[in-house]
């Protein structure tokens, strides 16, 4: 990668320097066509992952079992309230052992649950992640149908990685998406995005 941005920099500096345009696109097309920089482990796993489908399956996999548990949680939850709300007394069968003979002993006695009200809040409180964390949820798999072209548009500069304007893409649901995904969220660590940006901005 460093010497495919080796190769745009020079690309670039002949574009400046030359005004003729035809000869501009002459060179750059050749540097595409022989394909001097080109690194073919690289594009061969590109292509690999774009044929393959584990990553994206453990991902729709693991959302499914949180939705579920996100849902199982918030039903008990419900439960749980509706439950304590009707039931907030009930009677307690305290006439055993010592106080079985006492006479004064009443059979039944009205009991009632205490810090109630802490344990309402603090379940509330979770319900309510939960409910927030569903959409979260489903816009990470929603982010699966689609390609990151934004992404993808800053390495287009570099040889023999022509994904847009070659229309390579395809389906997004593959492992491929789902590196380029995390490649975006982690994109303040990758050095490469940052360099070739800055490359492209005097174009």
């Amino acid at each position: 990668y460093n010497r495919s941005v080796r190769l745009a920099q020079c690309i670039l500096e002949l574009r400046q320097n030359t005004p003729d345009r035809l000869h501009f696109q002459a060179e750059l097309e050749r540097a595409k066509r022989e394909r001097y920089f080109e690194f073919p482990l690289l594009e061969r796993y590109l292509q690999a992952k774009q044929r393959s489908y584990f990553l994206v399956s453990m991902l729709f996999l693991r959302s499914f079992l949180l939705l579920l548990f996100l849902s199982s949680a918030c039903l008990y939850l419900v439960y749980f309230h509706l439950s304590a709300f009707l039931q907030d007394e009930f009677s307690c069968f305290v006439k055993t052992g010592l106080l079985r003979d006492e006479p004064w002993v009443p059979s039944l006695v009205q009991c009632k649950l205490t810090g109630l009200l802490v344990f309402q809040v603090i379940s509330v409180a979770n319900g309510a992640v939960y409910v927030l964390l569903a959409p979260m949820i489903l816009f990470g798999l929603l982010r699966l149908f689609c390609w990151d072209r934004s992404f993808l548009s800053v390495y287009e500069v570099l040889p023999a990685l022509g994904l847009l304007s070659g229309r390579k893409l395809g389906c997004p649901l593959n492992d491929l998406n789902v590196i380029l995904l995390f490649l975006r969220a982690n994109v303040s660590h990758l050095r490469s995005y940052g360099r070739i940006r800055a490359v492209c901005s005097p174009a």
